[in-house]
């Protein structure tokens, strides 16, 4: 079996923060005015581009009112469903957001080259 990566956190951080603010129906300009930060650099952390610091992680995690807890959750949650997609296992959750965010990264590891398992069913209830 070939060798697969695990996603980047910076991919997974991003896109759990775009959902947010989607889902929200706001607009980077919106979020990033509210973050203090400028609409380029936030663009730049949502699409995984930038490592952004726990410092503007906070400051964006409390312009779209989520908890950084529960980001680094969702981060984990997304890495151990990754995980077991590698090793084959079929993981169900309760939560779309994982499976959604999985598909998200397996997409953006692609998009950067990295190749991915495709063996496991990720199912959302």
């Amino acid at each position: 079996m070939e060798h697969v990566r695990e996603p980047l956190l910076r991919h997974l951080v991003g896109a759990i923060l775009r959902r947010a603010r989607l889902r929200q129906g706001r607009t980077l300009q919106d979020v990033a005015a509210a973050a203090r930060m400028s609409i380029a650099y936030l663009s730049e952390v949502e699409r995984g581009r930038k490592e952004a610091s726990s410092e503007v992680l906070a400051a964006v995690c409390d312009a779209l009112g989520i908890r950084l807890v529960d980001l680094v959750a969702q981060a984990h949650a997304t890495l151990a469903a990754v995980e077991a997609e590698r090793a084959g296992v079929r993981v169900l959750t309760s939560a779309g957001e994982r499976s959604a965010t999985v598909r998200h990264v397996r997409a953006a590891s692609t998009a950067v080259g990295h190749r991915t398992a495709t063996d496991a069913v990720l199912v959302a209830a």
